[in-house]
């Protein structure tokens, strides 16, 4: 058999051998496992540090991230990204009951609460239950009194932002809402539907003591007053009453000199709603009161009244 010259088997037996290196490595106490967690210490470290700077924003007022559409300025990146959505249109979340679509997240969970019923949110004091926490936050304001919002123009005070909004309808003549068969244009929605009820002649509200027939509810409750005789409101300068609040209201303006209603055509300014309404036709010519004998058409009611008595042969009284 060949034998190995002693010197290569030292040689062979030297490269078996760990180098210092390789000792140092092996018996260090740093291991892979602690890199790891010293790498996400770091890691944890930074997102820390992360959220105390964007928390920081709270108290600074700082806004960093502007929307390239319209300017508006945000604290945080990702609510900069959902308000992006108001211009692009996109609405990532969906209703999986009816498929209605929203921007946000938390859009959606209100929305679903419609779906399930669930009112989450009630009140303190006379525990009345509400879908939303903003919903919940308006109802207190009837048991506090608190009105935050108020008409630059005339200084009136309302709880809620969208009643606000309406009300300076009164101001710059605004009507959004149109009556799709004779076009005649509405302020606030629910006036609109009550005219709709003009057309297809819908009086779903009727009186239980003399069976007369109302379009909206509301007219309905004025009238019920006929039969009770109640005037709850009076006057404290001259002490009329009066059925209702808005016809207190109104009457007032007798004493007060007042003309919130004003033409946006002439300038010419009105103590009544319903008496710009009949001025403005003045300038739109719209004559909506028609004889139904000879098509005469009328711009007030009143007008059409008196000329009816050519057709019925009616004299008028004559005071001498």
């Amino acid at each position: 058999l060949h034998q190995k010259d002693p010197s290569q088997i030292k040689e062979e037996q030297e490269e078996l051998q760990p180098s210092s290196d390789q000792l140092l490595s092996h018996n260090s106490p740093v291991t892979d496992q602690d890199e790891i967690k010293d790498g996400n210490s770091h890691r944890n470290e930074f997102t820390q540090k992360s959220q105390l700077k964007s928390h920081m924003r709270i108290h600074t007022g700082e806004k960093p991230h502007s929307c390239s559409a319209c300017g508006k300025r945000f604290s945080l990146k990702q609510i900069l990204n959902r308000h992006m959505r108001i211009h692009t249109g996109e609405k990532p979340h969906s209703c999986s009951t009816c498929g209605k679509r929203f921007t946000q997240k938390s859009q959606l969970k209100s929305h679903m609460r419609i779906h399930t019923g669930e009112k989450p949110h009630s009140c303190s004091t006379c525990g009345k239950r509400f879908t939303q926490k903003g919903q919940l936050q308006s109802h207190m304001r009837i048991h506090t009194g608190e009105k935050p919002h108020s008409c630059s123009t005339c200084g009136k005070r309302f709880t809620q932002k969208g009643q606000l909004k309406s009300h300076m309808r009164i101001h710059t003549g605004e009507k959004p809402h149109s009556c799709s068969t004779c076009g005649k244009r509405f302020s606030l929605k629910h006036i609109l539907n009550g005219h709709m009820q003009i057309h297809t002649g819908e009086k779903p509200h009727f009186c239980s003591t003399c069976g007369k027939r109302f379009h909206v509810k509301s007219n309905l409750k004025t009238h019920m007053q006929i039969h009770t005789g109640e005037k709850p409101h009076s006057c404290s300068t001259c002490g009329k009453r009066f059925t209702q609040k808005g016809q207190l209201k109104s009457h007032m303006r007798i004493h007060t000199g007042e003309r919130p209603h004003s033409c946006s055509t002439c300038g010419k300014r009105f103590s009544l709603k319903q008496i710009l309404n009949m001025h403005m036709r003045i300038h739109t010519g719209e004559k909506p009161h028609c004889c139904c004998t000879c098509g005469k058409r009328f711009t007030q009611k009143g007008q059409l009244k008196s000329h009816m008595r050519i057709h019925t042969g009616e004299r008028f009284c004559v005071l001498v």
